[in-house]
């Protein structure tokens, strides 16, 4: 397959997941209550990301998403700690010493948890630390960062923020507010950040959506879901308006073209049969441990659908992976996702690159280190399906 020039190849992580659980945040607490296993020192990013960096290149990736961790860097509210920035400033000036642009996320699920025990973003008012955060970003880390993710998955967050193993188990008044919230919040710092010059990318987690039968009621089941799932955070980029699960409309004309790229996180695909939910579709699939069916043309329909949106910047594809042991199962999953990809191009869908989660086997939250998504395995070994992100990154 032929790449245009300047598509992005890369991969992708979190900090929580590749250096462990930050002692101030909130997610470590859940590990000492037996929630999740212990993440320890995670993959030792924080100590190994100038060997990562190199592996990376030798790929022929170019691109690396790394979050800062928020509870690392601020873990008592306002006090901010100059070892933690010293030491992100040396991962994002080795990332570019290697020729790999880092993109920062500035939260991805966890939180200090200072900030936590303000009630989080289930609180109109505690957008005001979130700016402010996203205010001392912009000024600490801009000039080494290629580009900016503000949040992960962000139209998921105010249901895994309700997982036991996750948050404090929030119930649906309270989700709401909190995808009110984050979906405000993520657009908010996307304008913040862009000030830097650098470009700004979402990240939505999303899936491929199908009437699995020929009932009314599984058809407008599913036109909700698309509603709440796809339409409402990129309204506020495409419109300037957020319309939430109790069709409360919130209009923000401000915030109307926050992200350069429209960015998602692929990983299965969700039927709608009887009028109800098929987590795992098309059931006839193999089944990942996370549970999603292990089918990669659901990818296709993300893409279009997006693309019918007219949200009028490029595509990314974000996170792209599976969670499995059997790598030969990787590397037929990645051939597919590349292909549907590559496909969509030449039917002049707007794709500005793929990123692969993730590079190195990492922490797993609630399933600690057995499930692997890497290209690569702890002791930084490449796996064969790196060969077939090479082989097209290299092209």
């Amino acid at each position: 397959m032929k790449w245009p020039a300047g598509f992005m190849w890369g991969t992708g992580a979190s900090s929580s997941q590749s250096e462990g659980a930050a002692p101030a945040s909130n997610i470590i607490e859940n590990e000492r209550a037996g929630l999740m296993p212990a993440s320890g020192t995670g993959i030792d990013f924080g100590t190994r990301y100038a060997e990562d960096f190199a592996l990376y290149r030798s790929l022929g990736l170019t691109h690396h998403r790394l979050s800062i961790e928020w509870a690392r860097i601020e873990p008592a509210e306002g006090e901010h700690d100059p070892q933690a920035l010293g030491h992100y400033r040396d991962i994002l000036q080795a990332a570019l010493d290697t020729g790999i642009t880092p993109w920062v996320t500035l939260h991805h699920f966890t939180l200090p948890k200072w900030f936590a025990d303000k009630g989080g973003f289930s609180v109109e008012a505690n957008r005001t630390y979130w700016l402010r955060h996203a205010e001392f970003m912009a000024e600490a880390f801009g000039d080494l960062v290629g580009g900016w993710k503000p949040v992960n998955e962000t139209n998921y967050y105010g249901m895994i923020s309700g997982s036991p193993a996750m948050g404090s188990g929030y119930d649906r008044p309270t989700q709401i507010v909190v995808d009110q919230q984050i979906n405000l919040a993520t657009c908010e710092a996307a304008m913040i950040l862009r000030q830097t010059g650098k470009p700004v990318a979402s990240i939505y987690g999303l899936a491929g959506l199908f009437a699995a039968d020929d009932k009314p009621e599984s058809a407008a089941l599913c036109q909700q879901y698309i509603k709440e799932n796809f339409d409402a955070g990129l309204g506020l980029h495409r419109d300037g308006v957020f319309v939430d699960k109790n069709d409360t409309v919130i209009e923000r004309p401000d915030l109307k073209g926050c992200f350069d790229l429209i960015g998602f996180s692929f990983y299965g695909s969700f039927g709608f049969r009887d009028g109800a939910i098929v987590w795992r579709y098309p059931e006839d699939k193999p089944q990942s441990p996370l549970g999603y069916a292990i089918w990669a043309d659901g990818l296709d329909d993300v893409l279009n659908r997006l693309h019918a949106m007219n949200l009028g910047v490029p595509l990314l594809v974000a996170e792209y992976g599976i969670g499995t042991d059997d790598d030969a199962q990787r590397a037929e999953y990645l051939t597919r996702g590349l292909e549907i990809t590559h496909a969509a191009m030449e039917r002049g869908i707007d794709i500005a690159g793929f990123i692969h989660w993730t590079g190195v086997d990492n922490y797993e939250w609630a399933h600690g280190y057995d499930v692997k998504f890497g290209i690569i395995d702890r002791d930084r070994n490449p796996k064969p399906s790196a060969q077939v992100l090479a082989a097209e990154a290299l092209s």
